[in-house]
């Protein structure tokens, strides 16, 4: 469906994307991950023909897009960081006026409105006014927007950006829904957690390169090497951490009150072979259980924290 081959994007002696590549099969969700700066708007907006590249080659739906932009346009849906909303209007002529720049007939555009409402659960709000509407109900106003002419490629750029947590749960099932009904997705957020849930596949972008991608399970593999336990102990808290401190398979140790979390290399012969080493000098365990990697700590060793 999407495929960028090379992408640089210059601004003089800067370099805001650097020979960028990326391939996103028809039906995924993916989630584009980087720090600020990184180039990911720079990069979606390239995809949405709001910018040129330098030098490289885009394909959406295999039609060359830097001399195809009309075709392109057609089947691509982009939902900015930052939108101007149209505040005397009411919610059903907002998504009426844009249907009519989609060049769709009114009585056509009256169903994909009603359709598109339902949606993003603002059928209730479809006569009040744009400037009334909150933070939260504006983004899935303007993902209504982005889908009035019936994308192949949703391009979001932070949609969750500023919403509060029932906000983005509420974004984030409409995002699932359209998943279901085929739509390619490129998303960008630094809601790390959402994306890992959200998405088929990631790339984690750094200076404007691709420094990371394929699915969660994947990059976790490559990135993550450790094993990640916590226990809790009745006391002796202290002694406990500094035995693991003296195991050689153990790269991190951290406790704190009767809970201490370790890294170590290995598999689960490994972690028995720790637990009864604890136990056989008398410390307490009163429970372990395995902690799950996740984005935020494959994020952080990639980009090695920077921001």
């Amino acid at each position: 469906m999407l495929t960028l081959n090379n992408i640089t994007k210059k601004y003089g002696k800067i370099t805001a994307v650097d020979n960028l590549s990326l391939k996103i099969q028809e039906g995924q969700i993916f989630g584009f991950v980087g720090p600020n700066g990184a180039g990911k708007t720079t990069t979606l907006k390239i995809i949405a023909t709001l910018l040129k590249q330098t030098s490289g080659n885009i394909y959406i739906n295999d039609i060359e897009v830097s001399t195809n932009v009309k075709e392109v346009r057609s089947i691509i849906g982009y939902m900015p960081d930052f939108f101007g909303v149209y505040d005397n209007l009411k919610v059903d002529e907002y998504l009426e006026f844009y249907s009519d720049l989609a060049g769709i007939q009114y009585r056509e555009a009256k169903s994909v409105i009603s359709d598109l409402l339902d949606l993003v659960e603002l059928n209730s709000k479809k006569n009040e006014y744009v400037d009334s509407l909150s933070r939260g109900m504006k983004q899935r106003l303007c993902l209504a927007r982005s889908l009035v002419h019936n994308p192949k490629l949703l391009i979001l750029d932070e949609p969750a950006s500023g919403m509060d947590p029932r906000a983005r749960v509420q974004m984030k099932r409409i995002l699932r829904e359209l998943g279901k009904m085929g739509k390619t997705i490129l998303i960008s957020s630094h809601i790390l957690p959402e994306l890992s849930e959200l998405c088929t596949n990631i790339g984690i972008i750094e200076k404007g390169r691709m420094v990371e991608s394929g699915t969660v399970d994947e990059i976790m593999k490559k990135s993550i090497s450790s094993n990640n336990v916590r226990i809790k102990v009745l006391d002796s808290t202290q002694n406990a951490v500094k035995l693991l401190q003296e195991d050689s398979t153990i790269t991190y140790v951290y406790g704190e009150d009767n809970k201490i979390e370790f890294s170590y290399q290995g598999d689960d012969k490994d972690m028995v072979k720790i637990i009864k080493r604890l136990v056989n000098n008398d410390i307490p365990v009163v429970s372990f259980s395995p902690m799950e990697n996740n984005l935020e700590e494959i994020f952080m060793k990639v980009t090695k924290g920077e921001e």
